[in-house]
């Protein structure tokens, strides 16, 4: 095992292409860290200059005591794991987990011994006389995943190895893949674009926008203190909620008009945008997330914090209600937010935001329970959590802070 460190790392191609801009960060002895961001973000380019499929221009990579900046990737004692699989089609399983080893000229009994310690610890045991074609995707990616552990690397590097799966087996192996990280130890950095992967797996959470680090901290940290408009969207799912907002009042008295109505600003949010107070007048933009929305008939205790909209779509799940509305207050614009809308490859979305930007309406998602009354082309009256509102700076993009307190990172 080993600590990975990277510093003021930068990649441009023959072409001027910038893939990387000064990214630095230290990845601890053993921490499973997630790089994220939506594609062409430089999160795989990161990963292959550490393997050392990918030669930096600029910067420095250790890893454990080693600068590795010239040393070729067989030479850098790290395992990786592709999406493809990569297994040998005419070897066993047998084979193809002991291949590695077998490169490495180590003895055939110490060969045998690991490998089946990782048939084991992968339950492939009665599959190791088999061919890859014979096993399902899930069995194949975790012969892909026993290749790289029977070698015993410093360090596994792994590029989005569920993405050929379906949902419910990427679910599964998500677990897995935890559950080995647990078992082994070992540093591990996982790039993935699926951002609930992100959060479910990662000790820490890199989010990459546009080659840069954007923010680096705790998956809840993420969710509860994102640093930006970008990571705010990006985060959690359905996305949050964005709206433009004016400052009104000061201190205890403080509240956000959104259109024509007025949403009280509670103590908790204070305290987290400190930068807040005292700035009647200025322009915000709002963000509430999905799930601190609930029908107002269901809620108490939200004096002072309700918005009144009109239902478009309601959509039951079970176990809650996915609620579409929309409000009479403009839409927030920033360049962060459109690029979320294109990132996710839909036409229409962006004709739909600049339809609302017209209209000066805004589109919201709820997640209400199941007990919700609310109809379809009908007003309802909806509720926020405490402590719910984020407020990030319309120029900037930055989320606000106390004077003095810097973003997470």
């Amino acid at each position: 095992m080993a600590r990975v460190v990277l510093e003021n790392v930068k990649k441009v191609y023959p072409d001027g292409t910038v893939a990387v801009v000064d990214f630095s960060l230290v990845i601890d002895d053993g921490e499973l860290v997630v790089f994220v961001g939506p594609s062409g973000c430089g999160k795989t380019t990161a990963l292959r200059m550490i393997a050392g499929l990918e030669e930096i221009t600029s910067g420095e990579i250790r890893i454990g005591d080693r600068v590795v900046n010239d040393v070729p990737p067989r030479d850098r004692d790290i395992a990786m794991v592709f999406q493809n699989y990569a297994l040998y089609p005419h070897k066993s399983i047998y084979d193809n987990l002991a291949f590695p080893l077998r490169l490495r000229r180590l003895p055939k009994n110490e060969i045998d011994q690991r490998v089946r310690r990782i048939a084991r610890l992968l339950e492939l045991e009665e599959q190791l006389k088999r061919r890859p074609r014979q096993l399902s995707g899930g069995q194949r990616q975790r012969v892909a995943m026993g290749r790289a552990i029977v070698r015993e690397p410093q360090a596994f590097l792994m590029d989005e190895p569920l993405s050929n799966l379906d949902a419910k087996l990427r679910t599964q192996m998500r677990a897995e893949i935890s559950l080995l990280h647990k078992e082994l130890g070992t540093t591990t950095v996982y790039v993935t674009h699926d951002q609930v992967e992100a959060m479910t797996l990662g000790q820490r959470v890199v989010v990459l926008r546009k080659g840069e680090l954007q923010q680096v901290a705790a998956p809840q940290e993420l969710y509860d203190r994102p640093a930006n408009l970008f990571v705010a969207g990006f985060i959690g799912s359905p996305a949050m909620n964005f709206v433009q907002g004016i400052l009104d009042g000061a201190d205890r008295e403080l509240s956000v008009r959104i259109g024509d109505q007025r949403i009280r600003v509670d103590e908790r949010e204070q305290a987290h945008h400190g930068g807040l107070a005292g700035q009647a007048g200025r322009a915000v933009i709002v963000g509430v997330r999905p799930e601190h929305l609930e029908d107002a008939a269901l809620a108490t205790n939200r004096a002072g914090r309700q918005l009144k909209g009109l239902v478009r779509l309601k959509e039951l799940l079970g176990s809650e209600v996915v609620v579409h509305f929309q409000i009479e207050a403009a839409p927030a614009v920033s360049t962060e937010l459109q690029e979320l809308a294109e990132d996710v490859d839909e036409t229409s979305l962006l004709d739909e935001l600049d339809h609302q930007r017209q209209m000066r309406r805004t589109a919201f998602v709820g997640r209400f329970d199941v007990a919700t009354k609310v109809d379809e082309d009908a007003p309802a009256e909806i509720a926020l959590a405490p402590g719910a509102l984020r407020f990030f700076d319309p120029e900037t993009g930055e989320a606000i802070r106390a004077e003095g307190v810097a973003p997470a990172a």
